[in-house]
Order: structure tokens, then sequence, then C-alpha cells
């Protein structure tokens, strides 16, 4: 029997059923979570060799789950399930950390090759570009995975977990203009909110780390009213 261990995240109870019930003929161990909260504590008390991620989720949204354990490091491999089967929410389920995505209805055999196929590439250390451990603009460097930077000058520090969650958060949206809203949501979810000010504190150390001249941003730039954008 295989020791790998699947978790499933599909609310539809009939269909997780069935999926269930084919995965463990083939040998699986199968983890089921109908909403999307319920997935993220999954992922925090577990390990898992694949995820089976519905997009429409009670709870929080599949691509908002998948995001969320990105940005924690998890690099647990995501096939992404869903009604939802327009090229637009292929690339965007993708483009924040999905590794496969197949669109309902589907056929149970194209899903269980697809399990297969993800598993293999995961224990053959395929890595994504979502999932990477360092980034580099700059003179500055990145380790997510150790929680630490190299600033302007050269120096190292330590960084708390939720600072490097909202810099990653920002790094991947690159260009883009991420809101306070999805920067509660996704960095500290639904436990106690912080003050904006917390967020604006954290961005004024991100500019004293990284920033030529902090009063003139090149990088992290506020967008009055709305939120933050990180530009290389």
């Amino acid at each position: 029997m295989s020791e790998y261990r699947i978790l499933l995240v599909e609310d539809e109870e009939s269909l997780a059923s069935m999926i269930t019930l084919n995965l463990q003929i083939e040998g699986y161990t199968v983890v089921h979570a109908p909403d999307g909260l319920l997935a993220l504590e999954r992922f925090h008390q577990q390990a898992f060799d694949l995820a089976i991620l519905d997009v429409m989720l009670p709870e929080m949204d599949g691509f908002t789950v998948c995001e969320t354990i990105r940005l924690e490091g998890n690099k647990t491999p995501i096939l992404f399930l869903s009604a939802k089967g327009s090229g637009k929410d292929k690339i965007e389920g993708l483009k924040i950390g999905g590794d496969d995505y197949l669109a309902k209805p589907f056929d149970l055999e194209e899903l269980l090759l697809r399990v297969a196929k993800l598993i293999r590439r995961h224990d053959q250390g395929y890595v994504s570009l979502a999932t990477t451990d360092d980034y580099q603009f700059g003179p500055n460097k990145v380790d997510f995975l150790r929680y630490s930077i190299i600033d302007k000058e050269g120096n190292t520090h330590e960084l708390s977990k939720k600072e490097i969650m909202l810099l990653k958060l920002l790094i991947q949206k690159q260009g883009e203009v991420v809101s306070r809203e999805e920067i509660l949501e996704k960095v500290w979810g639904y436990d106690v909110f912080p003050s904006t000010r917390t967020i604006d504190n954290y961005i004024l150390a991100f500019r004293r780390y990284f920033e030529p001249d902090s009063r003139q941003p090149l990088y992290f730039h506020s967008v009055r009213g709305v939120g933050y954008r990180f530009t290389p």
C-alpha cells in the first residue's frame, strides 16, 4: 500500500466521497476538509504529499487557501479542482502557486493520472516558481526559508513570520496594488487583525532595510487609501 497522504478539500459531499473512495482504491491515505478554514487547519497540523483543492469553498475560497500556505512556505503540490474552468481562472490558479488545474466535470481516470504525476514530480524534487526560497532585487536579498534578509548595505537581519509573509505577498504580486484587506486576509488570516498602523510600520521597516532613500522609495510604494505596491 502507498504511504502517500492527500488532503481533499471539497464541500460537495457526494463528490468528496466518490473521489475519496477512488483515491483509497489506488492506495492513498485521504484526509477530507469541507471548507477553506478547516483546510488551513489541516495544513498546519499535518504533512501531505498532495492537496486537491476546490476553488469555490465555504468560509475561505481555494485560491486564498493556496496563496496563504504558499506565503507560509508550504510547498505541498496543489491540484485545483473547479467548476471555474476558464483560461483566466486557470492562469490565476497557477500564478498564485497551484501546480495543476482540472475543470469540473472531469474524467476520473484523468484526475488519478494527474494525482500520480504530481506526486511523482514532488518526489523528484520539482519546485515551481511560486515556491522559490529566495529572491533578489537590487543589492537586496530575501531568504524566505530562513526568514532572513540581506539589506542594501550587506547586513543580515532576521524577520518575523508575518514580515516574511507580507514581503512575499508583495513580491509575488509585483507591479500590482495589494489592498490592505487582501493583506489582512492572506497574512493575518482570520486571527486578531492588526491596525492599519501595524502594516504601515512593516512597510516603513522594509524601506529602511532596502531603499537607497526611504523618503523616496524605489521598491515599496504606498497607494493612498488602497494599499501598497512593490516594484523591483
